[in-house]
């Protein structure tokens, strides 16, 4: 499933399996024009890489959003042709930003179909400790141990997340250690930001307040993103070269 250069090679089937959506989706998608071609390799079969699944990944998020396939058409039309996986999946995560809350009940077989795979119990718990999901029914209250025969309740926004998070090489503390950092400090960051247009609001009248706060979430999202991910290729390359943080 990886080149001898580490790169992503997948099969339509495996590409299909990892985004949890069928074959038939991903060839209407491609002959649509929204996934690029396949490259092709020996015995005229067709491998898609990391691209390919970021692609389907935003193209996936943009449905739930409701959004028509004519209206995906356009949006990727406007996305540069060259866009990376990383790029994409920075889009992706804009547009995940624009849904509500929405938390679901699944039961193991709609978890695996979801996931493109099926999750070993280890994987089911690394997903719980992440707060993606809760193990057995969430509104027992009888003190009994819930189980997987009840179901998952699923915070859907985080359940691609946390499944990518499972196929990276870092320890489950790392994870959850970083996931306190970006908890702790969005907080702090929403908390001055709410300050700061608390001002410009005070005065208004309550459909306005609606209505600059609908306007302002997404770009405040996306610019929060931008500035967060430009810090962080700085502090990785600085690890990467071996200069150390900044100002140490």
């Amino acid at each position: 499933m990886t080149t001898d250069a580490g790169e992503l090679s997948l099969t339509v089937d495996e590409l299909a399996a990892r985004a949890g959506v069928t074959v038939r989706t991903v060839r209407f998608y491609g002959s649509k024009g929204l996934l690029p071609p396949p490259v092709i390799g020996p015995r005229r079969v067709g491998r898609y890489g990391a691209g390919h699944l970021a692609r389907l990944a935003l193209i996936e998020e943009l449905q739930r959003q409701g959004m028509t396939l004519a209206a995906i058409e356009r949006y990727l039309g406007q996305l540069p042709s060259d866009l990376s996986a990383y790029d994409l999946a920075i889009h992706r995560a804009v547009v995940a930003s624009w849904a509500p809350d929405s938390v679901e009940t699944l039961s193991r077989a709609e978890l695996d179909r979801r996931a493109g795979r099926v999750l070993a119990d280890e994987e089911l718990e690394r997903l719980a400790a992440a707060g993606v999901l809760i193990p057995g029914d969430a509104s027992d209250t009888d003190g009994a141990d819930g189980g997987a025969d009840d179901g998952f309740r699923v915070d859907t926004g985080l359940l691609r997340l946390g499944l990518e998070l499972l196929d990276v090489p870092l320890s489950q503390g790392t994870i959850l250690a970083a996931r306190e950092v970006l908890m702790e400090h969005s907080r702090a960051a929403a908390r001055e930001l709410a300050r700061l247009f608390r001002g410009e609001v005070a005065e208004r009248d309550t459909r306005d307040v609606r209505d600059l706060s609908a306007h302002i979430h997404p770009l405040v999202v996306q610019a929060l993103l931008t500035t967060f991910q430009r810090s962080l290729r700085e502090e990785l390359s600085e690890l990467l070269s071996g200069e150390g943080p900044s100002g140490g």
